[in-house]
C-alpha cells in the first residue's frame, strides 16, 4: 500500500509483490511444472491410463504419485512466495510514505503511474530528494527540481486555477531522459527535463508531500517500459536430462509396439490351444542441466571516514605560494561542482551521492577546509578558508566575475583547454602515475566569462532547452559553445580498492582452469594495473595491446597476432590480451569475430577496458554462442545487468553501486571472495548431488518397469502385470523416496577443505564427467542387467517367484544401490537405506492383513505370511542382491576413488621419477 500525502488528503494505491494470487496460482504453477520434460512425460502416461483397456497398471498408478509430487512442489512454491511477499512488505512498511505510483502531472488524484515534480510544500523553491533504488538500484539520494514558474503554487485552490498544456515525448524506456515543455496560458513555454520528472517507483525523501501532474500511466511509465520477463535459464544437466527423456519415450513406444506384435503372434499361435482364452476373451487385470568477471568495489561501510589528508595544499594557501589561487579554485570546484545532497545529523553532515566518486571528492574537499553545507535550487553553499561563500556551477564571485567550473575525464578536459593553460605537462605526468597505481582520475578546470558572452550563450541555451526533437543533441552543441578556453587547475585521484581476498580468489579460480576475463569501463592503464593487482596478469606475462581506430586496422592487427602465435593458436599461452571498447566494436563485427575469439581464447587473461554495458553483454553472448563452455558473469552495478542476464549463470555483488546487479542475478553474494566457495565447494557439491539424484531416480524406475517387460514374455504379452497396483503407485513416493532425498541433500564427493585445497578437483564438474550421455545410459544399462537378474533368478532358479517376492527383492536391491552411490555416509543416509527397506516390509505386512477389517485389497490376504515363511524367499533375499554384484554398481563409468583423486593433486608430495 502506497500513501501519498497531498495537502491534507491521503490517497491509497494497492499493489502486490507476490508471484501468485488465489486465482492465478493453479494455472501459473501447473504451467511452470509441465514445462519440465519429466512432469510432462508422466502427465502424458497418466492421461493414457485414464483410457479403459489401454494400460494394465490402472488409472491411478501414475496419477496419484504425480499429484503427490505436484502437491509438495505447490506447497513449497506457496511458502517461498509468502516469505518473499512478507519480506517485501517488511521493507515496504518502512518506505510506504511518499512512494511515487507513476510518471506525473494531475492534482490530488494519483492513479497507478509516476510523477512530475510540480510544487512542493516541505522544501523551499520546489526542490525535493528522491531515492531511485526501485528503478536503477542506486540507494543514493538525487535532487529533483520543480519549475520556478510553479514553485509558489502551494495550495489546492491556486493549482485549480492553473490553465495550460504539457507537450512531451512519447513513452519510452530511457530512465534518465525526459523532454517536454510546459505551456502556461499567457506565458512563454518552459522546458521540462529529467530534473523535473518523478518516475513511478521512486521514493520521496526529506519531503512531506508533493503536487504533480500525471504524464505517463500504466504500462507507459518508464518503470513498466523497462520491465522485461526474466530470461529462462536451464542448466546443462536439465538439458541433457530432457533429451534423454525424449529418447526414453521413444524406446517406450518401441517396447509397446514390440509387446503389441508379440501379443498378436502369441494369440495367433497359442490362442486355439488354450481353452480359457476363448471363454474369458481378453484377460486384463485392469491395472497396468565462466568465464567473465566487471572487478568489484568495496562494500558500503557505516563510517563516514575520509583517508585523504595532505596539509601541503593548505600550507601553500596560507603561505601565499604562487599556486595558492589555483589551489583555492581547485578545492572550490570540488566543493560546488557535483550533485551531492547534504543531510545534517546533529553537528555532522552526511553526504548522499549518486556515485561513490562524487562523495569521495566532496569529502576530500571538506578535509581540506572547503565544506559543502547546503544546496538550494539556485546556489550551492560552502564554508571555505577563502572568502568565497555562495556559488553555483556557473558562479559569480564577490567581485562580480562570472566563472565556469568544469571537471571530467582527462581527454575531455584537455581538448577544451586554452593554449595559455599552465601545468599541463606536470598534470599529465601525475595522471599517468595515478593510472599506473590503479587510481580513478579526473581533471578540473575553469574559465572566466564576460557578461556579454554569458548573455549570448544563455539565449542559445534557453532556445535549445525548449525544443522537443533532438533536445539532448542541441543542448550538447550549446554546452560546447561555452566549455572552451579552460584553464587547468589540476587533477584528482581516487583509490578504487579491490575487496579483501580478490587476488587470492582469482588465483584459486585460475588453478581450477576457469578462464577469467575482466570487462571494465576504466581507462587502459587503470585496467592493466587492476589486472596486476588482482593477480590476473603477472609481471613476466607478455601483453598484447589492441587499440585501433578502424575495421581494417583491427582486422590486420588481430590477424598478425594470430600468425605470430602459429601452432600455439588455440592453446592457452602465458599472454594477456588488452583491448579497448573502440577497438572491440570492430573486433566483434561479423568478419573479425572468429579471429578475435581465437586470439582471446589463446591468451591466459583478457582485459576489455572502456567498454559500455551493451558491449559487456555482447562479449558474453559471443562467448556463450561460439564456445562450448558455461559462462558466468559477476558484477556489482546497474551497468552489469546486461551481461549478468546474458550469461548462463549471473552473480551479483551488493556494494556501493546499489542493488540492481543482485536483483537481476541468479545468485547474490556480499563479497567477491565468496565466489571461491560458491563455485568450488557448493557448486561442485550441488552438481554431484543433482546428477546422482537424477541418475538414481532413472535407475530405480528402469529396474522396476523393465521387469514388467520380462514378465510379458511369460504371460503371452497379455498385459497382465506382475506387481500389485498400489505397490507400483507407492514405489516412488514412499518405498524408494528417501534415498534420492539424502543423495540430493547430504551427498558430498569431497570435504570442503579438500575442495578448497585442491581447486583442480573442480575440473570433474567442469568437464561434466559425472553426468553426460555416456554416464546416463551406463546407469540405464546397469538397471537393465539388474532387472534381468531380479526377475529371472527367482523365476528360474528358485521356481517360487511371485510378484511380492520380486517386489521385495527390487526394493532391497535399489536401496542397496543407493548405499553404493553414497560417498558421505551420515545418519540420514543410514535412515534412508535401511529405513526404506523396513517401510516396505511393514507396509507389506499391514497391507496383507487389513481385509476384511478395511474392505480393500482382498487378494492380498495372507500374502505376507506365505512369502515371509518361505525358505526360498530368504535364500533369494540373500542371493539376489549379491548376484548382481559390485562390478555392476561401483566405478561403473570408470571413476577413481576420492582418495586417488586427492592424492593426484597433492602438490605437497614429491612425485617419483620415471626410470
Amino acid at each position: 500500500h502506497i500513501y501519498i500525502c497531498a495537502d491534507s488528503s491521503i490517497f491509497l494505491c494497492t499493489f502486490s509483490t507476490a508471484k501468485y494470487s488465489v486465482l492465478t496460482f493453479l494455472p501459473r504453477f501447473l504451467y511452470e511444472q509441465i514445462r519440465r520434460a519429466a512432469n510432462a512425460f508422466f502427465l502424458f502416461i497418466a492421461l493414457l491410463q485414464q483410457i479403459p483397456d489401454v494400460s494394465p497398471t490402472g488409472r491411478y498408478t501414475t496419477l496419484v504419485p504425480l499429484i503427490i509430487i505436484l502437491t509438495i512442489a505447490g506447497i513449497k512454491e506457496i511458502v517461498e512466495d509468502f516469505k518473499r511477499h512478507k519480506a517485501d512488505n517488511a521493507v515496504n512498511k518502512k518506505k510506504t510514505i511518499g512512494k511515487i505510483p507513476a510518471d506525473t502531472v494531475s492534482m490530488g488524484i494519483l492513479l497507478n503511474f509516476g510523477f512530475l515534480n510540480f510544487s512542493l510544500h516541505s522544501e523551499p523553491q520546489a526542490m525535493c530528494y528522491v531515492e531511485t533504488a526501485n528503478l536503477d538500484g542506486e540507494t543514493n539520494l538525487k535532487i529533483r527540481q520543480g519549475l520556478s514558474h510553479t514553485a509558489d503554487m502551494q495550495t489546492r485552490e491556486v493549482l485549480m486555477k492553473l490553465s495550460g498544456t504539457i507537450e512531451c515525448e512519447g513513452p519510452n524506456r530511457h530512465l534518465y531522459d525526459f523532454t517536454g515543455n510546459l505551456h502556461i496560458d499567457g506565458k512563454s513555454p518552459v522546458p521540462l527535463g529529467p530534473d523535473q520528472i518523478l518516475l513511478r517507483g521512486t521514493q520521496l525523501r526529506n519531503t512531506q508531500w508533493v503536487f504533480g501532474i500525471v504524464v505517463y500511466t500504466g504500462h507507459d511509465t518508464k518503470l513498466m517500459q523497462n520491465s522485461t520477463k526474466a530470461p529462462l535459464k536451464r542448466s546443462n544437466v536439465e538439458k541433457v536430462t530432457n533429451v534423454q527423456i525424449l529418447v526414453l519415450f521413444g524406446i517406450l513406444l518401441v517396447m509397446a509396439l514390440v509387446s503389441s506384435v508379440g501379443a498378436l503372434y502369441w494369440n495367433g499361435s497359442q490362442g486355439g490351444k488354450n481353452w480359457y482364452i476363448k471363454k474369458m476373451g481378453k484377460c486384463w487385470d485392469g491395472v497396468l542441466i565462466f568465464s567473465v568477471l566487471s572487478h568489484s568495489r568495496m562494500p558500503p561501510t557505516p563510517s563516514d571516514s575520509c583517508d585523504f589528508d595532505d596539509p601541503r595544499l593548505l600550507k601553500n594557501i596560507e603561505d601565499r605560494h604562487p599556486t595558492a589561487p589555483c589551489i583555492q579554485e581547485f578545492l572550490t570546484l570540488l566543493a560546488v561542482c557535483h550533485t551531492v545532497v547534504p543531510e545534517k545529523d546533529g553537528e555532522n553532515i552526511i553526504y548522499q551521492a549518486s556515485s561513490p566518486d562524487e562523495a569521495a571528492l566532496v569529502k576530500g574537499a571538506r578535509k581540506l577546509g572547503f565544506v559543502f553545507t547546503a544546496r538550494t535550487p539556485y546556489s550551492v553553499i560552502i564554508e571555505a578558508v577563502s572568502d568565497k561563500k555562495r556559488m553555483s556551477v556557473i558562479v559569480r564571485t564577490p567581485s562580480g566575475q562570472l566563472r565556469l567550473y568544469c571537471k571530467g575525464a582527462d581527454n575531455v578536459i584537455f581538448e577544451r583547454l586554452s593554449k595559455d593553460s599552465k601545468y599541463m605537462e606536470e598534470t599529465l605526468c601525475h595522471l599517468e602515475y595515478f593510472a599506473t597505481e590503479g587510481l580513478r582520475t579526473l581533471c578540473v578546470a575553469y574559465a572566466d566569462l564576460s557578461e556579454r558572452e554569458y548573455e549570448e550563450w544563455l539565449k542559445v541555451y534557453q532556445e535549445a532547452s525548449t525544443i522537443l526533437k533532438d533536445r539532448a543533441q542541441r543542448l550538447e552543441e550549446c554546452y560546447e559553445i561555452i566549455e572552451k578556453n579552460l584553464l587547468l587547475l589540476g587533477a584528482t585521484a581516487i583509490e578504487d580498492r579491490l575487496q579483501a581476498g580478490v587476488p587470492e580468489t582469482i588465483a584459486t579460480l585460475l588453478k581450477a582452469e576457469i578462464k577469467i576475463w575482466v570487462l571494465t569501463g576504466d581507462k587502459q592503464e587503470t585496467a592493466i594495473n587492476i589486472g596486476y593487482s588482482c593477480r590476473l596478469v603477472s609481471q613476466n606475462m607478455a601483453l598484447i595491446l589492441l587499440k585501433e581506430d578502424s575495421l581494417d586496422a583491427t582486422r590486420a592487427a588481430i590477424t598478425q597476432h594470430c600468425t605470430d602465435l602459429g601452432n600455439l593458436l588455440g592453446k592457452e599461452n602465458d599472454v594477456a590480451l588488452i583491448i579497448d571498447g573502440h577497438t572491440l566494436k570492430y573486433a566483434l563485427s561479423f568478419e573479425v569475430r572468429r579471429s578475435f575469439l581465437d586470439l582471446a581464447l589463446s591468451c591466459k587473461a583478457v582485459i576489455c577496458c572502456r567498454v559500455s554495458p551493451l558491449q559487456k553483454s555482447e562479449i558474453v553472448d559471443v562467448v556463450k554462442k561460439r564456445v562450448k563452455a558455461i559462462t558466468l558473469a559477476i558484477g556489482d552495478g546497474a551497468n552489469d545487468v546486461g551481461m549478468i542476464q546474458t550469461a548462463h549463470v549471473g552473480v551479483g555483488i551488493s556494494g556501493n553501486e546499489g542493488m540492481q546487479a543482485t536483483n537481476n542475478s541468479d545468485y547474490a553474494i556480499a563479497q567477491f571472495s565468496y565466489l571461491e566457495k560458491l563455485l568450488l565447494v557448493h557448486g561442485a557439491w550441488s552438481y554431484n548431488r543433482v546428477t546422482k539424484c537424477i541418475l538414481y531416480c532413472f535407475y530405480k524406475n528402469v529396474v522396476l518397469y523393465i521387469i514388467e517387460l520380462w514378465f510379458a514374455f511369460v504371460n503371452g504379452f497379455s498385459g497382465q502385470i506382475l506387481f500389485e497396483r498400489w505397490c507400483i503407485g507407492l514405489y516412488n513416493v514412499i518405498f524408494t523416496a528417501l534415498p534420492p532425498f539424502t543423495l540430493g541433500i547430504f551427498e558430498r564427493s569431497c570435504t570442503q577443505e579438500s575442495m578448497l585445497r585442491f581447486p583442480q578437483l573442480y575440473k570433474i564438474t567442469q568437464n561434466a564427467e559425472g553426468f553426460n550421455t555416456k554416464v546416463f545410459w551406463g546407469h540405464c544399462i546397469n538397471a537393465l542387467v539388474h532387472s534381468l537378474i531380479l526377475f529371472w533368478f527367482p523365476m528360474k532358479a528358485l521356481e517360487h517367484g511371485n510378484g511380492f517376492m520380486i517386489s521385495t527383492y527390487v526394493v532391497v536391491t535399489v536401496c542397496l544401490k543407493a548405499g553404493l552411490e553414497t560417498t558421505a555416509w551420515t545418519k540420514f543416509s543410514h535412515l534412508a537405506v535401511w529405513g526404506s527397506m523396513l517401510i516396505w516390509l511393514v507396509f507389506f505386512g499391514v497391507y496383507s492383513t487389513i481385509w476384511p477389517t478395511i474392505p480393500i485389497a482382498p487378494d492380498m490376504k495372507g500374502q505376507a505370511t506365505m512369502v515371509l515363511s518361505s525358505a526360498h524367499f530368504w535364500l533369494g533375499l540373500f542371493l539376489v542382491p549379491t548376484a548382481y554384484g559390485y562390478a555392476f554398481s561401483q566405478e561403473e563409468h570408470g571413476a577413481v576413488t576420492q582418495e586417488e583423486i586427492v592424492r593426484a593433486y597433492d602438490t605437497t608430495k614429491k612425485k617419483s621419477r620415471k626410470k
